[in-house]
């Protein structure tokens, strides 16, 4: 039996962005906070670098928008980066102050800039900006989050709930564009309940999972993305997938990310026979932005057929690498690396979807009453390639910026009544469970061959045609069987993986972290990729 649920906002998505938005609302109004599986399964729990800001008094507002502009290789949009940048502290204090547990400087307080915190460098970054707890930041960041939700009587968190799609007037068949809700499965009941709600937030984070190799949970299937645009939102820069350079290479560790500060704190990348490279690549080295390291890894590693290369902090004092990495220092002991004395085996990993759903600077989307915040949305920050802990910063500003707008409009705004409920009378249960795994391998394994760190023209062309028989299969599939999680986030991953791929072939350029070998050079004018739906884009059930 599916049921039917009112709120005044609907959170799809747990992490940062969600929570921080739920926590910013005012306690009057009703609000669901939706996670696909367990709470803690977003990107944001296994964050280890940081937040960057503005904290230090020796640093400034225009060092760190230069630092991010000159990293997003003449994409950026300067007006989103300042924005950003600006609010940059206020939101750190507000971290602070529900009680985010930051690494505190064992010197009371730094001698140049007077402030509590330690902070450290990263890629990219000219100042030390980056405040952490230890390398587990997200961890921190989330379970202090969580547990302010979890004491707000107008915050429910729902468990268990894969959003299969938007609700929308267009849909509908009623004048107007407005968004009024969301289907949701409901996993362990297995029936697809109809959410209505005066505001929809999409905070459901990137798409790295359509890649073979990725630093990221399992959800990271770009659910929003694929619904904003069935919904008919525009969609920005979907070719800038960024690959972390430094994922441990190990049987065992399905995606153990090794934090970027390793670097910055002087960890080298070398070779099998321990020489470096990074020194012919950069003059910045290991401290050279991360689409550069990923590139010069990828290049090494085909260049002498070898599965891995290695990160190596050996060189540092044993209680320096254990007391700044505890959690990199635990996680490869356990699998028999001990970084005190040995390099560690990286390889490059999927790591952060740079485009995403088109929005304002209050994380507004095409349709009135949808917003995307975090990792799902474009807001024009990252530019061709992200900086490394711009992606906090950017979920808890615009996050507090959706909020103020979301105030701004509630007496205008009612509660949408009479929503259809999900029409399941088509469906049979599926037994083909093995055509989803098979489609799903065969999508992560063209991407990562096709689209991954080095792209030509007959690459993404052999991707383009691939991922099209998917479409009509998943199409088919879809229509037919009754809906799963494992179905509804391929088929939006497909759908991301398509969009992804007509982004990078309309780029004739290499830029950021869109490299091809058919337009090595960068041309004159930077643009950004913006792919417009068309209304025929609906899916074949709904009601």
């Amino acid at each position: 039996m599916s049921h039917h649920f009112q709120h005044d906002v609907l959170v799809i998505g747990s992490g940062a962005a969600g929570l921080t938005l739920a926590l910013t609302l005012p306690p009057s109004l009703r609000v669901a906070v939706l996670s696909k599986g367990s709470l803690a399964n977003g990107s944001t729990y296994w964050a280890q670098g940081g937040v960057a800001a503005v904290l230090d008094d020796t640093d400034t507002v225009e060092s760190h928008v230069a630092d991010t502009l000159n990293a997003g290789a003449g994409l950026c949009r300067a007006d989103a980066v300042r924005f950003t940048v600006e609010h940059s502290r206020e939101a750190i204090q507000w971290l602070i102050d529900q009680g985010v547990p930051f690494t505190r400087e064992a010197e009371t307080a730094r001698e140049d800039g007077g402030f509590e915190f330690h902070l450290t460098r990263e890629g990219g970054h000219s100042h030390r900006r980056i405040i952490h707890a230890a390398d587990a930041t997200g961890a921190a960041i989330f379970n202090t989050l969580l547990e302010q939700a979890r004491q707000r009587p107008n915050i429910e968190l729902l468990e268990q709930r894969v959003a299969v799609d938007l609700i929308t007037e267009r849909k509908l068949g009623l004048d107007g564009e407005r968004c009024l809700g969301a289907y949701v499965l409901d996993r362990e009941k297995g029936e697809v309940d109809t959410f209505a709600a005066r505001f929809v937030i999409l905070a459901t984070g990137g798409a790295a999972k359509v890649y073979l190799y990725t630093s990221n949970p399992d959800g990271a299937c770009g659910d929003g993305i694929a619904m904003a645009w069935r919904a008919g939102c525009r969609v920005g820069n979907l070719e800038f997938n960024q690959f972390h350079p430094t994922c441990l290479y190990h049987p065992q560790a399905k995606s153990f990310l090794v934090t970027e500060a390793v670097r910055g704190e002087g960890g080298l990348l070398k070779l099998p026979n321990g020489e470096r490279f990074m020194p012919r690549f950069d003059e910045r080295a290991e401290l050279a932005p991360r689409d550069i390291v990923a590139r010069a890894i990828d290049h090494e590693m085909k260049r002498l057929g070898i599965d891995c290369v290695y990160l190596d902090i050996s060189h540092k004092p044993a209680e320096f690498i254990t007391s700044h990495f505890p959690t990199v220092y635990e996680r490869c002991l356990s699998f028999g690396i001990d970084i005190t004395k040995q390099p560690i085996p990286v390889v490059p990993a999927a790591h952060y979807t740079c485009g995403g759903v088109v929005v304002d600077q209050y994380g507004r989307t095409d349709v009135p009453g949808l917003y995307a915040i975090g990792e799902t949305s474009f807001t024009g920050l990252h530019g061709a390639n992200r900086m490394a802990s711009n992606s906090l910063l950017e979920c808890f500003v615009y996050a507090r910026s959706a909020c103020a707008d979301i105030i701004a409009q509630l007496d205008a705004v009612d509660m949408p009544t009479n929503l259809p409920c999900w029409d399941a009378s088509q469906v049979t249960d599926s037994d083909e469970d093995v055509i989803i795994a098979h489609n799903w391998d065969e999508l992560r394994r063209f991407m990562w061959d096709y689209v991954g760190i080095v792209r030509t023209n007959k690459r993404l062309q052999r991707a383009q045609h691939r991922v099209r028989l998917l479409l009509d299969e998943i199409d088919e599939f879809y229509s037919n069987y009754k809906v799963s999680r494992d179905l509804i986030e391929l088929r939006n991953l497909a759908l991301v993986a398509e969009l992804m791929i007509r982004s990078a072939m309309q780029r004739h350029e290499s830029r950021g972290l869109h490299y091809t070998l058919d337009y090595p050079e960068q041309l004159a004018e930077a643009q950004d990729t913006i792919l417009v739906p068309t209304p025929q884009a609906q899916p074949s059930v709904a009601c």
